[in-house]
C-alpha cells in the first residue's frame, strides 16, 4: 500500500450567529477575529480510496483546495449531537463536492479548475432521523488555490520593429506583450521576458535588451555604439516569456520573434574636439559639425553651464566654430549641446553633446603653497630623517616640478645640513647632530621650476622654508585625573556639544611638537560618537558629540582616552598609565517621533485611474515600539487618502494631469495618543497623461482681416495646441467641415506639426466676418478631435490698409433721445422766463395807474411812484 501526504490550509473562524454583521473577503458575515489554522491530513491510498486520519466538528470553515484536486476526501465532519444521524450538503456544489451522509466525509468527485471558478460557497448541516436540522447550517467556503496550469502566450507570433542608429540605451523602440490565464495575484501569472538569441550575434555582444517585466525592447550600451546600418541592416530577436517570474525550472513558456530593421541617421554626436590654448589662428574657425536629417533645420547651441563668456557659435549649415582663443587654466573643457529645430522652434532631434577639450601648454609659473613653510626638527633627529615636504603648485596641466636647495642660513655648524628631493620636495637632514643652543632655527631658500627638457621652456619660483630646532621629547603627557567619573546625557543632545573638558600637561618645551597633546579615544567608541579637540595654547581637551546618540542601540558607554605627542619620544621613554584617563556616559531615553523607512516616496498613476485605486504603501517605525497612525498633509486638491493603520495611499478624487502633472503632499506618521510626536516625508505623485483633451486654437490668436474687394486669393496660418502631453498632441491633422459652403470657399494645407494654412479658393468673398469651421485631430491613441471656428474678416480698408468698421443707422439710437431731452429742457426754461417777464410788466402797469388821492394814509403815499 502506497502512502501519500497532502497538506490543506484551513481558515477557521468562530461566529456568534449565522446572521452576525461584518464582511470578509468572500462576502460572508464574520463577527470576531479570524483564526488561521493549519490542518494536516495524512491520506492513505488503498484500493483507489482516500481515508482521512483527522476529523473536525461542524463549524464555519474556509478551506483552501489546490485546483486539479479530484476523487479526494477533503475533510471528515462529525457531530456531538446524539440526535444527529446524517449530514446534508447544499450550496454551490456544481456536481463536484459531495458529503457522505453517515460518515461525514466531504470529498471532491470531479476535477477542480480555478480558471472556471475560484470560490464555492457551501452549507453543511446535521439532521436527525426525521430529517430535521439539529446542528447548523454552517458556511463552508472552498477556496480554489491556483496552480500553474496555463502557459503564457504572446499576442503576436512575430513582430516588426524599426530602430535608428545611435538609439539611446534604455529608450524603448518596440514592445512585446504576453498574457497568462493563471491567477494574476500569484507568481503563476508573473511574467519574465528575455532575449535568448540575437541573429546575427557578432562577437557574442548583445546589442539589444528587454525589460524583463514590461517587454519593452531597447538598445544596450554596446548597441548604442555598435548598431550600424553599414554593418547589419536587419536583426532577428528571439524572445521567450516565462511564468513564475522566471525563477523556477518548472515555469511554462512561449516564444516569438522580433524582426528589427536598422535605419541610418545623420544626426550624430560629434567626436571630441581638442583645441590648443592661446591659439594664434584667425578666429572664428571651424572645429566640428552636426547634420540633421530634416532639411531647412535651424541649428542652435545650448549651454549646459551658464557661462558669462561662451566662445562658440554655429551657422545654419551645422558648422560649429570657436570664436576666440581659449585658456586651459580658466577652463580646460567645454561641454554644450547642439540642437536642430524647425522654423517655429520645435526640436527635430534630441540635442547632442559637443565636447571641446583645451590642450594645456606651459604658460604658468610654479606657486609656493605657503609664503613661508615652517617645520620642526628634534635635536636628536637621525641622519636621513624626513623633516617635512615643501608643496608647490602649478596651474598648468600635470606639470613636472623640480626642487633644488639654493641657500641655508646660518651655515652652522656647516653648510648643506639639509637636502631636498628633486621631484617630491621632501626635506631631509643630511648632517648632524643639531644643537638648539647654538642654532635654534635655520632658514632655507628653495627653487622650484617647471622646465620642460624637450621644449627648453619653463618658469622658476623661489620658496622660503623655516626649520625650528626643538628639544627632544623627553616627557610624556600626564592627566590631572585618572578618572573623570560618570556623565548622564540625553540621546537628543546636539552634535558638537561639549560634554566634558579634560586636561593633561607635558613638561617638554612649550608650543612644540614635543609638548603638544593629541587626545584619542582608544576604547569604548567603535562608532566614533565622540571627538576630542585640543586648545593649541592650553592643551585642554574638549570632548564633543560627533555622531547622534541612540539609547535603543547603546544605552551606556565606557571610554578610555590616551594623550600623545606628535613628535616621537626619546629612546627609552614610553607612554604609561599616567597618559590615560577614563569616563563613562549613560544615555537617557527620549521619546522620539516615528521614522519613515524612506526619505521620500514617489509613484506614478494614469490620470484616469478610478477613485479608490491603491497607489503604494508607506511605512514608518517608532523607536519606542508605539503604535503609528498615518495621515496626509498639504493635499490641497483632495486627490489622495491614506489608510490610517496600513499606510496605503489611495486616490480619493478624479485626477487631472492638465491641472497639475507632479503633485507633492506630505505623509505624516504620528504616535497613537501622542499627535505631537510625528514625522513627515514628501510623497511625489506623477500623473501619467491620457488623451482626454481635444486640440484647439492656440491662445492669443487674433482674427486676420483682408481688404474688400479682394484682388487676390489669400491664406491664414492657423496654430493649434493641446493640453495633453506631447505623446497625445502634435502632429495635428487638420481638416475642413463637410458643409458645401466651407468646401467651396476654402482649402487647408498642413504646414508642420502644429500649424496649417487656410487658403482661399477664390476672391469673391462677401464683406463680413466669416467663420470657417475646421476639425483638428491629435495623434493620441485613440485620437481626439476638436471642432474650431476660425474668424476671417473681409472689410473696407483705409488708404493705409487699416480695416474700418462701417456705422449703421441704428449704431447710435441714443442721439434722437438726447436731442429731444435738450429741446424739452430749453422749452421749459423759455416758458419760465416768459412767465416772469409777464408778471413784472403787469405790476408796473398797476403802479402807473395809482393816484395820490387813492392813498388813505401817509405810509401809502410813500409807496406811490411820484
Amino acid at each position: 500500500m502506497a502512502l501519500q501526504m497532502v497538506m490543506f490550509w484551513m481558515h477557521l473562524e468562530s461566529r456568534a450567529s449565522a446572521t452576525a454583521s461584518g464582511m470578509n473577503r468572500h462576502g460572508m458575515g464574520r463577527p470576531g477575529l479570524c483564526l488561521l489554522v493549519c490542518l494536516s491530513f495524512f491520506l492513505a491510498v488503498s484500493n483507489g480510496q482516500l481515508f482521512p486520519s483527522i476529523s473536525t466538528p461542524l463549524k464555519h470553515l474556509d478551506i483552501i483546495v489546490p485546483e486539479g484536486t479530484y476523487n479526494t476526501v477533503i475533510v471528515q465532519f462529525h457531530t456531538t449531537n446524539p440526535a444527529a444521524v446524517t449530514f446534508f450538503l447544499t450550496g454551490e456544489t456544481d456536481g463536484i463536492f459531495q458529503i457522505m451522509p453517515v460518515s461525514g466525509n466531504l470529498s471532491a468527485s470531479g476535477s477542480i479548475d480555478r480558471e472556471r471558478k475560484a470560490l464555492y460557497k457551501l452549507k453543511i448541516e446535521a439532521r436527525d432521523r426525521n430529517n430535521a436540522v439539529v446542528e447548523g447550517p454552517y458556511d463552508i467556503n472552498m477556496i480554489i488555490q491556483d496552480i500553474n496550469d496555463n502557459k503564457p502566450t504572446f499576442n503576436q507570433s512575430t513582430y516588426m520593429a524599426v530602430v535608428r542608429e545611435r538609439s539611446r540605451p534604455g529608450k524603448p523602440f518596440t514592445t512585446v506583450f504576453a498574457t497568462d490565464a493563471d491567477d494574476p495575484a500569484t507568481p503563476n501569472a508573473q511574467l519574465f521576458y528575455s532575449i535568448f538569441r540575437q541573429i546575427p550575434n557578432t562577437n557574442n555582444v548583445m546589442l539589444f535588451q528587454i525589460n524583463n517585466a514590461t517587454g519593452q525592447i531597447s538598445t544596450t550600451a554596446e548597441g548604442f555604439l555598435e548598431i550600424d546600418v553599414k554593418k547589419n541592416r536587419h536583426f532577428e530577436l528571439m524572445i521567450e516569456v516565462l511564468d513564475l517570474a522566471g525563477l523556477s525550472e518548472n515555469a511554462l513558456s512561449d516564444t516569438t520573434s522580433v524582426f528589427v530593421n536598422v535605419t541610418e541617421s545623420l544626426w550624430k554626436t560629434p567626436a571630441p574636439v581638442e583645441i590648443t590654448e592661446n591659439s594664434t589662428l584667425v578666429h572664428p574657425y571651424k572645429i566640428t559639425q552636426v547634420r540633421c536629417n530634416e532639411r531647412n533645420a535651424r541649428y542652435e547651441l545650448l549651454q549646459k553651464e551658464k557661462l558669462l563668456r561662451f566662445p562658440f557659435s554655429i551657422d545654419q549649415n551645422g558648422d560649429i566654430y570657436v570664436t576666440e582663443p581659449l585658456d586651459s587654466e580658466e577652463k580646460n573643457q567645454y561641454v554644450f549641446l547642439a540642437s536642430a529645430k524647425d522654423n517655429i522652434g520645435n526640436f527635430l532631434e534630441r540635442p547632442v553633446e559637443v565636447e571641446v577639450n583645451v590642450i594645456d601648454i606651459n604658460d604658468n609659473p610654479p606657486v609656493c603653497l605657503k609664503t613661508l613653510t615652517r617645520f620642526e626638527v628634534q635635536e636628536n633627529e637621525g641622519i636621513g630623517s624626513t623633516i617635512g615636504t615643501l608643496v608647490a603648485t602649478d596651474m598648468d596641466l600635470e606639470p613636472i616640478l623640480r626642487y633644488s636647495l639654493l641657500d641655508q642660513v646660518p651655515k652652522v655648524p656647516e653648510d648643506d645640513m639639509f637636502s631636498i628631493k628633486v621631484f617630491t620636495g621632501a626635506l631631509q637632514l643630511t648632517k648632524g647632530p643639531l644643537q638648539k643652543k647654538e642654532v635654534p632655527q635655520y632658514n632655507l631658500t628653495v627653487e622650484v621650476s617647471d622646465y620642460d627638457d624637450v621644449s627648453g621652456r619653463g618658469f622658476k619660483t623661489v620658496c622660503l622654508v623655516q626649520i625650528k630646532v626643538i628639544d627632544t621629547n623627553k616627557h610624556t603627557p600626564v592627566f590631572d585625573r585618572f578618572d573623570y567619573g560618570n556623565l548622564t546625557i540625553s540621546e537628543d543632545a546636539a552634535l558638537q556639544r561639549v560634554i566634558l573638558e579634560i586636561q593633561a600637561t607635558d613638561a617638554d618645551e612649550p608650543f612644540t611638537g614635543s609638548s603638544f597633546i593629541m587626545y584619542t579615544v582608544i576604547e569604548g567608541d567603535p562608532n566614533n560618537v565622540l571627538v576630542i579637540e585640543t586648545d593649541l595654547r592650553t592643551n585642554r581637551g574638549y570632548v564633543k558629540i560627533n555622531k547622534p546618540l541612540d539609547f535603543e542601540t547603546f544605552p551606556e558607554y565606557s571610554f578610555v582616552v590616551e594623550a600623545r605627542n606628535p613628535e616621537p619620544l626619546l629612546a627609552g621613554v614610553k607612554y604609561d598609565e599616567k597618559s590615560i584617563t577614563r569616563f563613562r556616559v549613560k544615555v537617557t531615553d527620549v521619546d522620539e517621533p516615528p521614522m519613515f523607512t524612506a526619505s521620500f516616496y514617489q509613484t506614478s498613476v494614469r490620470e484616469d485611474a478610478p477613485v479608490g485605486t491603491t497607489l503604494m504603501r508607506v511605512s514608518a517605525n517608532d523607536p519606542e515600539g508605539g503604535e503609528i497612525r498615518y495621515s496626509i498633509a498639504g493635499d490641497t486638491r483632495g486627490w489622495l487618502s491614506i489608510g490610517s493603520v496600513t499606510g496605503d495611499i489611495l486616490t480619493a478624487a478624479k485626477l487631472d494631469r492638465e491641472i497639475q502633472e507632479s503633485y507633492v503632499v506630505k505623509v505624516v506618521a504620528s504616535e497613537l495618543g501622542k499627535p505631537s510626536m510625528k514625522s513627515e516625508v514628501n510623497l511625489v505623485l506623477i500623473l501619467v497623461d491620457v488623451n482626454d483633451n481635444a486640440p484647439r486654437l492656440a491662445t492669443g490668436w487674433a482674427a486676420p482681416f483682408f481688404c474688400y474687394p479682394l484682388t487676390q486669393k489669400a491664406e491664414v496660418v492657423v496654430e493649434a495646441t493641446d493640453l495633453d502631453s506631447p505623446i497625445n498632441g502634435p502632429r495635428f491633422t487638420f481638416s475642413l467641415n463637410n458643409d458645401l459652403t466651407t468646401q467651396r470657399d476654402w482649402e487647408i494645407v498642413e504646414n508642420n506639426r502644429t500649424h496649417a494654412r487656410l487658403k482661399m479658393k477664390h476672391t469673391d468673398f462677401e464683406m463680413k466676418m466669416h467663420s470657417v469651421a475646421m476639425k483638428i485631430k491629435d495623434r493620441g491613441s485613440p485620437p481626439m478631435e476638436g471642432e474650431v471656428y476660425v474668424p476671417v474678416n473681409v472689410c473696407t480698408c483705409t488708404e493705409s490698409k487699416q480695416c474700418v468698421e462701417e456705422k449703421k443707422e441704428d449704431d447710435f439710437p441714443w442721439i434722437p433721445t438726447i436731442i429731444g431731452i435738450v429741446f424739452g429742457v430749453l422749452a421749459l426754461i423759455g416758458i419760465i422766463i416768459g412767465a416772469v417777464c409777464i408778471s413784472r410788466n403787469h405790476k408796473k402797469k398797476k403802479e402807473k395807474k395809482a393816484k395820490p388821492s387813492d392813498a388813505q394814509a401817509e405810509s401809502e403815499m410813500e409807496n406811490l411812484g411820484q
